[in-house]
């Protein structure tokens, strides 16, 4: 017996002569083939084990005991490996192990290796694969490093009991004969029975998947069925293409009972400066050919400019109702852009498409805006503290029903804040809104004129000095906060502006979020002018964990404005009081308020609350939504005569609730119009999955009216075994 270093070295002399004599044994030992640069030949074997023998008559070495063995980053173990110089058979025997440098691993209870162990023959094997994937055998063979088939064998990815690990797995795939290919990373079953908790769910004569290392593999992918109302039953099977390293496409045929067949193609395709993406469908529907496309692309020009473009089209509501393609009720638009990031400031050029598919939406009144341009600048703070800020922009709107405007617009800005005496915040600012017009056709939507043709230019400038003096107070019971705000501006009126077509400013809703700002509409279209001062009182207590924020504001006008619409809570000197309310007593509850009081007498004028509360385990939320007028109902005829569900209430109410413990997740809501008392939506999803398996339910009911249809109903079941495919039914 030779002692442990002796035989280290011995053992490696011998097997790094042994393999530097003979060729076919100076090839790579890997039962994969490895996905990095080739693996030299020449490179030496390095050996440890407990104990070598060397028989020098038959030229065979023997090494017993935690043996060893690595090249380049593969690793061979066993607990005895004998090497036959004269024939190169190496014979593994003993909790063998082989672990490749891609991280796969194959363990064997005995190994007959030859051709510089390219060839092999193993007993009871088993490989392990990416995502948890493993292969298990009673035997299999090796040829040539490139195919490894395998005899009475199984696939899973689950995990075994751990209380009895005898017992078969969640799922798994038993076949007469598995062959991995090891060149085309492909993985075929021959003879195979999907099989869950070892009963015999579905049988293939022969099916084929990607080896689970494989991101991309051109094949069938698992085909999808169910039932639709404007459908009947149909089936979809899907076929992905690999075209090269860039790109891709699904091609996607559904075959259907009640119509005819549609083709759906998904293209992807990288370049080195973006991206590209398209899907697009046709079919035989309606008595005519259909169609629709979504395509997408973005793409840098440099390191300050890149554009791109979105397009979304189809030929028709129905066709999009009928096969359930998103888009249908809805507005589908579509831009081409390009765009430029610099030191503080910010440009874009943009061109937008419309298209309705809503019977209540005229697709002739939708606009065409072509060009759009916008331009931001922030400057540096100047020497007297101040930063300067304008805000460009130009734009053409094209309607074949309804006012064609241009208008050409400049924001400018400047303020200078500063700390004043007692913790005091100040703040001045100057604002300047200047905006040219070109109008016509006027006297159509959204503007309604008496007029057909107004060109006006506008101009309004503001100043402002705001006030912050933020009181705090610490102590046992936390920290106190006591904030008066006031603003002051001064501006020239500005009167009803009745020539100035309004693109921008169509609604406004009148909350504590634009209670401080130059203008309460969102856009530049009509503006509030006038001296006048907003002020506010917050507060806000901090202990431990909990908080609680809330704010009261209003709006002193020294004169009225016209432009504001009855409801909008700024029709008086006085505006309604603006609020907001934040509790957060803990962990697991949450409250948001915001509303609007009217000080006439008429109550709350809208309210939007939330709440969630509990934890993982359960989890609540809900909301109410109040405004005493609906917008979308404005500017059907004109600003001035609304229709007469204007002034039906929006009164909603929602609830939720989701659960997540262990492997399941679960949630549900319902949203419902509490002024008519009908239901507008409800839902319910769940799932459980773990390292193998993923089981997905989800239901959704619409039960208002879209398109002159009854609702809809969209039930949607999935299976999906993790590294083999996903099953499903979808009933719509």
């Amino acid at each position: 017996m030779m002692s442990g270093h002796r035989a280290l070295f011995l053992l490696a002399l011998a097997l790094i002569i042994a393999l530097g004599a003979s060729p076919a044994a100076a090839q790579p030992t890997s039962l994969l083939v490895p996905s990095g640069p080739q693996i030299s030949n020449n490179q030496p074997v390095t050996f440890i084990a407990d104990q070598i023998t060397y028989d020098r008559e038959t030229g065979v070495v023997t090494a017993t005991g935690h043996v060893q063995a690595w090249q380049n980053g593969r690793v061979l173990e066993a607990d005895r490996i004998t090497y036959n110089r004269n024939t190169g058979i190496t014979i593994a025997t003993g909790h063998v192990v082989v672990v490749e440098p891609d991280g796969q691993t194959l363990f064997s209870d005995r190994a007959r290796l030859s051709q510089g162990m390219q060839n092999a023959v193993l007993t009871g094997m088993s490989v392990r694969l990416a995502e948890n994937g493993r292969l298990i055998a009673n035997g299999g063979e090796r040829t040539g490093g490139k195919v490894n088939e395998m005899a009475e064998a199984v696939y899973s990815t689950c995990n075994l009991c751990a209380k009895n690990p005898t017992a078969p797995p969640l799922w798994q795939i038993t076949a007469s004969k598995i062959v991995q290919d090891l060149v085309h990373k492909r993985i075929e079953y021959y003879d195979a029975m999907m099989r869950i908790y070892g009963f015999p769910v579905f049988y293939f004569p022969y099916f084929w998947t990607a080896d689970p290392s494989v991101k991309r593999e051109s094949g069938l992918l698992v085909p999808s069925f169910g039932t639709a109302s404007h459908l009947g039953a149909f089936v979809t099977v899907p076929y992905y293409y690999v075209i090269d390293n860039q790109s891709d496409i699904v091609l996607s045929p559904t075959i259907t009972a009640q119509k005819g067949p549609q083709l759906e193609a998904i293209y992807r395709r990288q370049f080195n400066n973006g991206e590209i993406n398209i899907n697009g469908y046709t079919a035989y529907d309606q008595n005519s050919a259909q169609g629709a496309v979504f395509a997408n692309g973005v793409f840098d020009y440099n390191n300050t400019y890149r554009y791109g473009f979105d397009l979304n089209r189809a030929s028709s509501a129905d066709y999009l109702r009928d096969f359930n393609i998103p888009g249908a009720g809805g507005v589908l638009t579509s831009q081409a852009y390009i765009e430029g990031f610099g030191q503080g400031a910010y440009t874009r050029l943009d061109t937008q498409f419309y298209q309705g598919f809503n019977t209540t939406i005229n697709d002739a009144a939708l606009p065409v805006v072509a060009p759009h341009w916008q331009y931001s600048y922030l400057g540096e703070p100047d020497a007297l503290g101040g930063r300067l800020s304008l805000d460009a922009g130009y734009f053409n709107v094209i309607r074949t029903e309804g006012a064609n405007v241009q208008r050409a617009d400049a924001v400018l800005n400047w303020q200078r804040p500063w700390l004043g005496p007692e913790g005091t915040l100040w703040n001045v600012a100057f604002h300047l809104t200047s905006a040219a017009y070109i109008g016509n056709d006027l006297t159509q939507q959204p503007d309604y004129f008496s007029v057909n043709t107004s060109n006006p230019v506008t101009a309004l400038p503001q100043a402002a000095l705001n006030f912050r003096w933020p009181l705090m107070r610490s102590g046992a019971w936390g920290s106190q906060l006591i904030e008066p705000i006031v603003q002051f501006i001064a501006a020239p009126t500005t009167g009803t502006q009745s020539k100035v077509p309004n693109e921008d400013s169509l609604f406004l809703e009148f909350t504590d979020a634009n209670l401080f700002g130059w203008n309460v509409f969102p856009g530049i279209d009509r503006q509030e002018g006038g001296a006048r001062a907003n002020y506010a009182l917050h507060g806000a207590w901090y202990i431990g964990g909990s908080s609680i924020d809330a704010l009261v504001g209003q709006t002193y006008q020294a004169q009225k404005n016209p432009i504001f619409l009855p409801g909008s809570g700024l029709n008086n000197n006085f505006s309604d009081l603006v609020s907001h309310l934040t509790f957060t007593p803990n962990a697991w509850l949450n409250f948001n308020w915001q509303g609007r009081y009217s000080i006439s007498g008429q109550g709350l004028d809208f309210t939007d609350a939330t709440a969630n509360f509990g934890t993982n385990l359960l989890r609540f939320d809900v909301g109410y939504l109040y405004t005493p007028n609906n917008p979308f109902n404005l500017y059907t005829v004109s600003p001035t005569t609304p229709l007469p569900s204007f002034t039906v209430p929006r009164n909603e109410v929602s609830l939720g609730a989701s659960s997540q413990f262990g492997a399941w997740q679960m949630s549900g809501y319902e949203r419902q119009n509490i002024e008519n008392g009908s239901m507008v939506s409800a839902g319910f999803q769940g799932s459980w999955q773990n390292e193998c398996l993923i089981l997905a339910v989800l239901f959704n009911r619409r039960f208002t009216s879209l398109d002159g249809d009854d609702g809809a109903t969209t039930l949607l079941f999935q299976i999906t075994f993790k590294t083999v495919g996903q099953f499903g039914f979808n009933a719509m």
